[in-house]
Order: structure tokens, then sequence, then C-alpha cells
């Protein structure tokens, strides 16, 4: 498997989201639109309705009243003729036009009858019949020539001893006109109806599927009314509404990535943070280590001399204490007591040098690969190089502190960029992990100058460097972990540059080598 070189993340899958998540709104959107206008047009038309169906209502009853008015009038001048009656009749045609028709029967038809109103359609025989067969209520009938037109019919008086049959013709049209514009409108239709269904009254509009349908508050008029409102794909869309949505998602959405980017620049530079804090541990604990090279092989050879002043002050102590000179002795007393003590100190520094003993555990190199690569990316970019990493797809797990190995291989990887930073033609720095049945060997391969031969054999000795302003122990601190690991780090033969070959024993196959 081949790793090359992060490089900056396209944005077309992300791109790609996020039009797919605002078409999704924007459908969503038009959806909630459609769904809320239809229903704000159902409730429009429920309410305008219901408002009609109580106005008609309050009409209907108002028949009822004009019924019992007339009655009483027809009773009282019975003997006076018809000129009382047919005032009343005219009054209440001219406050109330909807009755276009006021009929006195005599329910003996060799009696006279009496007519006001508009219309001469002979409907006499009609009143006398339901007049004749009602029990005192009043009946509903249809207009025998008129369509738009009812009756309502009442004797009087209300006895069986009635002797006429009173009429009220009914425009159904008038009936049901409204002071709304609503009804006004080419999408909205009406209509009366009678109990069996015949439609009376008719809006201007034919009236399809009624969704409004209900009967009138009357017990002597149970007229019903159905309405219904004609709804199109553009009234339900509003092109001024659906421009502000669509406006208005657009914005949120721009916004949304705005802040996804943000954030996404947040985490990226929380990761640098990270991998820079890392970066600092590492080289804080290449510094340290170096720190305890320096340190030891200074105790190292600080402890002979010191030793060797240890016994002459010691052995001119005691020619001293045979002799008569007290103040030589307590000279050289003093001598004594500070070459201990610098002897002491020396010897907390290397014990402070040396490292703690530290407890193996199993590490994939796989890992500590890419904890180099993500420290050194941004190096690599620098230089102009390209960092290939090669692992296989298994885990390659030896016995080591992880730390220590990750700092071996950043040092690698690190002189490899610098070996190539200064070259002209192609930069790269390749580095290969691969494992055998008991071994481990990571490699790392650059194109730069390579190594000079007067300095191959003392290439692992501290303070040897072939680099300005280097200190000679990057590669020596290495070994040394390498070694500490029960491996081992060595420059091989390669064609070009320079290869550096870290060979460490497996995980599984540590106890078969203690065996």
């Amino acid at each position: 498997m081949k790793i090359r070189t992060i490089t900056a993340p396209g944005h077309g899958p992300a791109r790609r989201l996020g039009l797919g998540a605002w078409m999704l709104a924007c459908c969503v959107a038009l959806a909630l639109i459609w769904f809320l206008e239809h229903r704000a047009r159902i409730a429009e038309l429920t309410l305008e309705s219901e408002r009609l169906r109580v106005a008609v209502s309050q009409r209907a009853d108002q028949h009822d009243a004009h019924l019992t008015a007339l009655s009483a009038v027809a009773i009282a001048s019975a003997g006076d003729g018809p000129d009382l009656f047919g005032e009343v009749a005219a009054t209440i045609m001219r406050f109330y036009p909807r009755i276009t028709r006021i009929l006195l029967v005599a329910l003996d038809p060799a009696e006279a009858s009496l007519s006001a109103g508009k219309g001469n359609a002979d409907i006499g025989a009609a009143v006398r019949r339901a007049a004749s067969s009602s029990a005192g209520a009043p009946v509903l009938l249809r207009h025998p020539s008129d369509r738009g037109a009812y009756l309502i019919v009442k004797r009087s008086p209300s006895k069986e001893s009635a002797r006429y049959g009173l009429a009220l013709v009914i425009d159904g049209a008038a009936l049901m006109a409204g002071d709304s514009d609503f009804w006004l409108r080419e999408t909205s239709s009406v209509r009366l109806t009678m109990p069996d269904g015949t439609v009376i009254a008719q809006g201007s509009a034919p009236l399809p599927a009624p969704m409004f349908s209900a009967p009138l508050d009357s017990g002597t008029q149970p007229l019903r009314l159905e309405s219904a409102v004609t709804i199109t794909p553009a009234a339900l869309l509003p092109p001024g509404r659906v421009a502000l949505i669509l406006a208005a998602i657009t914005l949120a959405a721009l916004g949304a990535q705005v802040a996804l980017r943000q954030r996404a620049r947040v985490r990226a530079a929380e990761r640098r943070a990270e991998l820079s804090d890392l970066e600092t541990r590492l080289g804080h604990a290449s510094r340290v280590n170096a720190l305890g090279e320096m340190a030891s092989g200074m105790a190292h050879e600080l402890t002979q001399p010191l030793t060797a002043i240890l016994a002459q002050t010691q052995a001119a102590r005691h020619l001293a204490a045979r002799g008569e000179t007290d103040r030589l002795v307590a000279i050289l007393g003093d001598v004594v007591g500070q070459t201990r003590r610098a002897s002491a100190i020396l010897e907390r520094l290397r014990n402070w040098t040396r490292p703690a003993s530290s407890h193996p555990r199993p590490v994939d190199l796989r890992d500590c690969v890419r904890t180099a690569q993500s420290l050194l990316e941004r190096s690599a970019d620098e230089a102009g190089a390209a960092l290939c990493i090669q692992v296989p797809k298994a885990a390659v797990q030896v016995l080591a502190d992880q730390v220590e190995l990750e700092q071996v291989i950043f040092n690698l990887v690190r002189n490899a960029l610098d070996a190539v930073a200064g070259t002209a033609g192609d930069r790269a720095v390749t580095v290969t992990l691969s494992a055998d049945q008991a071994t481990a060997r990571l490699e790392v391969n650059d194109t730069g100058p390579g190594i000079r031969p007067d300095v191959r054999q003392r290439l692992f000795t501290p303070f040897v460097t072939t680099r300005d302003g280097g200190t000679g122990l990057g590669l020596a601190l290495s070994h040394r972990l390498a070694e500490r690991a029960g491996g081992d780090l060595v420059l091989a033969e390669g064609p070009g540059g320079a290869r550096f070959r870290l060979s460490l024993p497996l995980a599984d196959a540590v106890p078969e080598a203690a065996e």
C-alpha cells in the first residue's frame, strides 16, 4: 500500500453534498408551501361557507316569522277584504326582495285567492294540496315552474278548521347572496339544494365535488349549502413567497457552508497544534537523550581523574598526619570533601541521564511511520520534496517503546528531507516498511548527495555531522535507541542518495529468540 504526501483535499464531494442538501431543503420548502397554501385555501373556504350558512339560516328563520305575521293578518282581515293583506305583503317583499311572491289560497276552490308579487304561474293547486296535507308545520316545496325558487306553505289558521293556504315564493339566488368578495372569485363556487338534492341556486362557477356541505339551521327549510374552491398549482406556489423562501434557504445554506468551512479550519488548526505539541515533545525527548549522552560521557571521563585526586589527597593526608603540620591536614581534608562532593554530583548526573527502565509493549510500526509522516508533511512541502510511504496492509508489531521508535523514524526522515532540500532535480524521500518471519525492516532512502566516505565509519558517533549547524547527536541517539529495542540501525548501500535501514525483531519472534 502506497501513501503519497497529503495534498490539499478537493472540495468536489463536499460541494456535491452541499448542493444535494440545498436541493433537498428547497424541495421540502416547496412541499411545505404547497401543504400550507392548500390548508389555508380549505380553511378560508370553510370559514366563508360557514359564515354564509349562518346568514342564510337567519334569513330562512325570517320566513317563518313572515308566515306567522301574514297568517294573523289574513285571519284578522277575513271580513274586510284583501286590502290589508295586500299592503302587508307588499311591504314584506319590498324589504325582503328574495321573497318574490306571496299567495293566500282559499282551501275551498269556490272561494277567491289572493296573490301579490311577481309571477303569473298557477301554483294555487299545489299550495292548496300542501296546506291541506299539512299537520300545522310549514311545508317546503319545489317551485313547479321556476327551478331557481322554492315555496314554503303554511295553512291559516293552523287548525283543522283552516280556511287558507299561505305560501311564500323564495328566490334561491337572492337568499344565498353574500356580502363577501370571496364568492365573486372565479375559483369559488357555491350552491343551495333541496333535501332531495335538487339544485335551486348556484353561483356563476360550476361546482365540482363539494369540499364543504352542511344543512341550514332551520327546522322548516332544511336546505343544504355546498361549496368548493378550485386550487391550481400556481395558487399553491405563489411566486413571491417561493422566491422569498428559496432566497432564505440559499442564504442559510451559504451561511452553513461558511460555518462548516470555519469549523474545518478550526479543526485543522487544532490538529496542527496537536502535531506541533507532539513534535515539541519528540524534540524535547531528543534533546534530553542527547544531553544524557553528553553527561554520561563527561561523567565517565571525569570520574577517573577525580578518583586519582581522591587517592592522592588521601595519601597526602596520611603523610601529613604523621608530621606536625595540623593546618595541612585541615586543608587536605577540605580537598577530600570537595572531591567526594564532585564525585557524588557526577554520579547523580550519570544516574539522571541514564534512561529509565522502560516497559516494552507491542507497537505497530505503521503507526510510528504515520506519526512521523504527519509531523514532517509540512517540512516536505516546504522543501519541495515528495514523501512516499510504503507500508504493508497487515500490522507489523515489535516490542519497544513507541515514543522512542517514533523519535528514531522522525530523525531518519528529517535528515533525509534536509539532504534533498538543497539538491537540484527530483527531490524524493521514500520510507519502506517490510517484514519477514522474524524481523521488521524499515528503510529510509533519499535522492540527496549521499554520505561522504570520510564520515561513513564515524556516522553513529556523537558530534559527527555532515550538515552545517548540525549537532551530530541525532544518528547517535537513534542508533542507541535501536539497540535498546533489540535491533540495529545501519547505513545500507543503495543507488544514489543515502539509505538507512532499521531492523527490529518482530513481537512474535521475541519469545522464540529468548528461548
